[in-house]
């Protein structure tokens, strides 16, 4: 048992460190950033519903998709409703180039952080099994996460925070993951139930983001050419959701 909270604390440390990813744009001027947030978040809006559509609905499947699991959904979304309301004190209509944060930027670390302790849970459950299936779902899980922590990276820019601020709400939201890992590990076969709830949630969660506030940000944008590299990017977002399912 010891040998498997070692395996599972170390991947999800892993997976945690990946959220740093956005380092790399660190070096790059704020204003020629600028210039690539709105496709950014188009990406990241593709690769949200893709996630969701593609990934976690399939594995909602495992336990059932019950009309309990279609209430979880709806349930995710009236959430992350409410908690908007609440973080957005008055309308925001702010241009994308005012420096100013976003309520989507905070939804996104909190639908960001209930996905990433989910990915915990997996991932130690996994282990649970048997060790060469946790290191296959820990790859699995590695590689979903680079695209979908540079678009969150992106969305945080675009709400508004510094870059410095940016990469290190994402690094802990990500630390989630750990938490996720040691609950399963706690609870052993138990997990199953919790995820019954969690994956549909945060399936709802996903769905808002994208749905509520992403996408209507790109619809700012009405210029033919930008628009078609804004569909390209959300495109490019569900297409490499769907190529992860090579590795599964």
């Amino acid at each position: 048992m010891n040998q498997i909270w070692s395996y599972s604390l170390v991947s999800v440390a892993i997976v945690s460190l990946i959220s740093l990813i956005g380092i790399w744009t660190l070096s790059i001027k704020l204003e020629k950033m600028r210039k690539f947030l709105i496709f950014m978040l188009a990406f990241s809006a593709g690769a949200l519903l893709g996630d969701t559509f593609i990934h976690i609905f399939p594995e909602m499947s495992d336990f059932g998709f019950t009309l309990s699991s279609a209430i979880y959904v709806l349930l995710g979304i009236v959430i992350f409703f409410i908690i908007e309301k609440f973080i957005n004190w008055q309308h925001c209509h702010m241009p994308i180039t005012k420096q100013h944060a976003h309520p989507f930027a905070y939804i996104n670390l909190i639908g960001d952080s209930l996905h990433n302790f989910i990915d915990g849970l997996i991932i130690a459950a996994s282990y649970l099994v048997n060790i060469p299936l946790g290191v296959a779902t820990t790859l699995a899980v590695v590689l979903h996460e680079i695209p979908q922590e540079i678009g969150d990276f992106g969305i945080m820019i675009h709400g508004g925070f510094s870059k410095g601020k940016a990469l290190w709400l994402n690094f802990v939201t990500a630390l989630t993951a750990i938490l996720g890992a040691i609950v399963a590990l706690l609870i052993g076969n138990n997990v199953g139930n919790i995820s019954s709830i969690l994956l549909p949630i945060a399936a709802g969660g996903f769905i808002y983001i994208a749905g509520a506030d992403l996408i209507p940000e790109l619809h700012k944008e009405t210029a033919i050419k930008r628009s078609l590299m804004q569909l390209f990017a959300f495109l490019l977002g569900i297409t490499v959701m769907v190529l992860l399912l090579l590795i599964e």
